[in-house]
This record gives structure tokens, sequence and C-alpha cells, in this order.
């Protein structure tokens, strides 16, 4: 059993969620060459030019095509830049369940904007594409990650050891790769019961650097 999201955009207060476009290219290859996010993430390094417009061009919008997730490109409302990516991903249609992934530009970062673009997208998915249950997997250290899952309401679920590879700078400047355990994180429709609102009480939305 398989099926295809629908070819949309998804606005928040603060943020607006599209298909990647063209003009993202320079945008994207600047956000994935930032130390955080080569850390985490297992995407090329440097990332150059010609693997961001692969990815807007390709990639990301074949993820959708072939009913695997989508991907989101998130954009601040008032400027247009680009502030990140959301990223479903190995959806089961018949489970209705999915995998999430994100990146928050560095000049983004302590303004609670993967909160919003996550709890947006959980809200859709749910709500729009009647799916289940969400997971997040996010690497041992990487605490910033973990609080973004818990401001939305994820449960942690265990650990999967020495289940990925992150990166880390020797000595002398050059990233190596180091085995790290996952912590499992997952969300069901039920969990999102007041998030939003705890989420904007107070001073607005948490500030703390979150990336993935």
């Amino acid at each position: 059993m398989t099926g295809t999201f629908p070819n949309v955009s998804i606005s928040t207060e603060r943020l607006v969620l599209r298909p990647f476009e063209d003009s993202d290219v320079d945008a994207l290859a600047e956000m994935m060459n930032d130390e955080l996010v080569v850390a985490w993430t297992s995407v090329p390094h440097p990332y150059t030019e010609a693997d961001a417009r692969a990815w807007v061009t390709g990639t990301a919008p074949a993820e959708r095509t072939a009913g695997r997730g989508i991907v989101f490109a998130v954009t601040e409302f008032l400027t247009q830049r680009l502030v990140g990516t959301v990223h479903l991903r190995n959806a089961d249609w018949r489970v209705r369940s999915a995998e999430m992934g994100y990146v928050v530009a560095p000049w983004a970062r302590g303004e609670g904007y993967a909160s919003e673009a996550v709890l947006a997208t959980a809200q859709w998915l749910f709500h729009d594409q009647k799916f289940e249950r969400l997971e997040l997997r996010t690497a041992a250290d990487n605490t910033a990650s973990q609080q973004v899952a818990q401001k939305i309401g994820c449960i942690s679920e265990g650990v999967l050891r020495g289940a990925w590879i992150a990166r880390t700078k020797d000595e002398g400047g050059a990233w190596t790769d180091v085995r790290t355990d996952l912590i499992v994180w997952s969300l069901l429709p039920e969990d999102l019961e007041g998030v939003a609102d705890r989420l904007t009480d107070g001073d607005g939305y948490p500030s703390y650097d979150d990336w993935n």
C-alpha cells in the first residue's frame, strides 16, 4: 500500500514551509556547510552548489513523487530567507507512520524556529494526512535536537546502540567519523494536545540553539 503526499505549502505565525525552488540553491549550500550540520548529519562535506542543485531539482521532489515522504524548505514569512528544512521520510502508508529530520540555518537558531516548523508539519501529517505516528531519531550528544523533540511533546522510546555515524573535528581541524547512539522519539496525535499553547505561553517561542 503506497501513496503520495500532496504538493503543498504550510504557513505558521512566522514561517512558510514550501517545496524547494531554484532560488534556494545558494542558501541551502551555505546552510549545509555549517559545522553543526556537518557534525550531526550525513550530508556531503564540503557541500557544493552542485550538491544543493541536485537536492533541489532531483532528490527532494522525488521523495514526494515516489511516495517515500516530502521535503519542505522552511522560510521566514517576513523576509523569505531560508530558515532550514524539514524532511518527512520512510513513509509507511499501511501503518500511517513516517520519520522526520530537520536542519536550521546558523543565523536562525535560538528563535524556536525548529519547534515551530516541526510542530506545524506534525499537525499537518496527523490532521490532514491522517497519519498515526511520527518518529524522530537524534544523536545521543545532540542535546539541542532532543530539546526540540521534547518541546513538541515527543516521547523517548529507547536507544539504538551504535546506530549512527556523526563527525567531529580532530586536533588538526580535519573531520573524522565517530560512531554514536541514536535516541528514538515518537509522536502520536494525542501527544499534540496543548503543545501549541505551551510553546507560545509567556514570552513567545522557546529560545535555544536548534538543529539536527
